[in-house]
């Protein structure tokens, strides 16, 4: 969703009626897709806040070169975890802005030094293209190869500054636009399988396997929903979640652990680039599908001026990398945290669910679902607690004074700024409750207040995107599947139970129980 980012727009507005019980019917309501002050004391510098706080030196260090870089790597992955990595730093310094290497370094990254923005008000200096850049640093302090991308740099790695940034973006925009019809039908056709599925092998196997079947399911949605295409029907029949899962660790291997001993996967993984060769025949079964079934969108990159090689490699990127690979993590989070929260959270979405689509003649409309209050907030809650994409990466156009609640600190211009999202969107001092699941948080006018806060899009959720920004083209369309998505599930059941593992990517949810609705 790049962060990863799904680069698209929604403009929603199809009539639809089905057959079935849920008959869809969008009406005519699009969904948007779309001072500084100088401290007396550095005129040359550029302040994110007011004048008050007391400017501080920034705390922590790099440590001794190769050594301080594979300390940090190691706590990072190995002897702290991401989340505690940066908490114990906290603590260390009682500051939740300092100094501090990222993962990888080695010979991957040759600079892994950053200054960390580990609060709710000093990380959106990150979405601020006045005063950061973004180009290259869509995974961080490394690039991925062009390899993995058929030569080019895609949108994600492009800043808003560069001159094609403007027009792949806006040939991403006009994607999901063209393909406005058939998201409604598409998601709930596919998804409804996919709980078919799911019944069955629950009903045999006594839990059912949410993960893997909602690959396939997420891939054959987009497909079709985007290009009008049943990938069952093409060339690459089902293999695509697979092809792509592949090319995804090709291209984030050093940021990941598959939780191999850390003998054999910290030099595999974090210190040399994987070959790309490795998976170029994997890469050239996905461009062949996108090239061949994205006619329509193909003759708006020749209007556009874009060849159409650089813009099937763009829209395979955005479709499998961005949103597909959020999806992946977004949905079993979605579902583990949801189960979570209860049977009686359970029962107030169906209560809310069921009662708006029958109040609307048994028709799920874009109408119906504002009126979703509970529904809309769990989507927020589970974006805000859990964002698909932690890490955002920046540096620094000039000299800045950045603040945090407590203090300002001077960063000098070059210097790479980087911002862990889960501690800034579970902020104490923003969010009541920071650290619990509240899935009431954003009813009413209060926790609407709140949205601006939530940051998972690359960007406040009360901004839009543009293409001379780089917040989440796709926001709108992020939340809109994803409130289909829990939609889809308490249409369908009142309640769930699950048991959850980890993974690499996002989590691992078996369902151990899905009870039928019974009102």
């Amino acid at each position: 969703m790049a962060s990863v980012s799904t680069p698209f727009p929604i403009s929603l507005h199809p009539k639809i009626v089905r057959s079935k019980p849920l008959k869809f019917r969008v009406l005519t309501r699009p969904i948007k897709a779309s001072g500084s002050e100088t401290p007396p004391d550095l005129a040359v510098a550029t302040r994110t806040g007011s004048k008050d706080l007391p400017i501080r030196t920034i705390p922590g260090n790099y440590g001794l070169p190769i050594v301080g870089p594979i300390k940090d790597r190691w706590d990072y992955f190995y002897d702290q975890g991401a989340e505690e990595f940066f908490k114990s730093r906290i603590r260390k310094y009682n500051s939740t802005v300092y100094r501090v290497n990222m993962p990888p370094g080695g010979f991957i990254a040759e600079n892994p030094q950053v200054v960390a923005l580990l609060d709710g008000k000093s990380f959106p200096v990150l979405f601020d293209v006045d005063k950061v850049e973004k180009k290259d640093l869509f995974t961080g302090t490394y690039m991925p190869s062009t390899d993995l991308t058929g030569g080019y740099r895609i949108l994600s790695y492009l800043d808003p500054s560069e001159p094609k940034h403007e027009k792949l973006k806006s040939l991403l925009f006009f994607l999901l636009k063209s393909s406005r019809n058939r998201i409604f039908p598409e998601f709930q056709a596919t998804y409804s399988d996919l709980f078919d599925s799911l019944e069955k092998e629950l009903s045999l196997k006594g839990k059912a396997d949410f993960g893997g079947s909602s690959d396939g399911t997420a891939f054959n949605f987009l497909a079709r929903a985007f290009y009008g295409t049943n990938p069952v029907d093409t060339k690459l029949k089902a293999d695509a979640p697979g092809l792509i899962t592949k090319w995804v660790l090709f291209n984030l291997h050093p940021l990941l652990s598959l939780g191999l001993p850390r003998i054999i996967e910290d030099p595999l993984l974090h210190t040399f680039s994987l070959p790309p060769a490795l998976v170029k025949s994997d890469y050239q079964r996905l461009y062949e599908f996108f090239y061949e079934s994205a006619g329509e969108i193909l003759v708006e990159a020749d209007k556009l001026g874009i060849s159409r090689e650089e813009a099937t490699h763009n829209l395979l990127f955005a479709t499998c990398f961005n949103t597909w690979g959020g999806m992946k993590i977004l949905f079993p989070n979605m579902v583990k945290r949801i189960g979570r929260a209860g049977h009686k959270v359970h029962n107030q979405l169906a209560e809310e669910i069921r009662s708006v689509i029958k109040s609307n003649g048994g028709e799920l409309t874009m109408g119906g679902i504002e009126k979703m209050e509970l529904t809309k907030s769990v989507v927020y809650e589970c974006l805000r607690f859990e964002p698909p994409v932690p890490a955002q990466y920046g540096r620094a156009k000039k000299d800045l004074v950045i603040e945090s609640h407590d203090a300002a600190f001077k960063v000098k211009a070059g210097e790479m700024l980087y911002g862990y999202q889960p501690l800034a969107t579970r902020d104490p001092k923003i969010f009541d409750r920071a650290d619990e699941f509240v899935p009431e948080r954003f009813v009413g006018e209060e926790g609407e207040k709140l949205l601006r806060h939530v940051l998972w899009s690359n960007g406040p959720e009360t901004e839009t995107p543009t293409v001379g920004n780089k917040q989440c083209a796709g926001k709108d369309f992020v939340v809109l599947v994803a409130r289909l998505f829990v939609i889809e599930i308490f249409r369908r059941y009142d309640s769930f139970d699950i048991e959850v593992a980890k993974s690499p990517l996002g989590s691992s949810v078996n369902f151990t129980s899905l009870r039928k609705a019974s009102f």
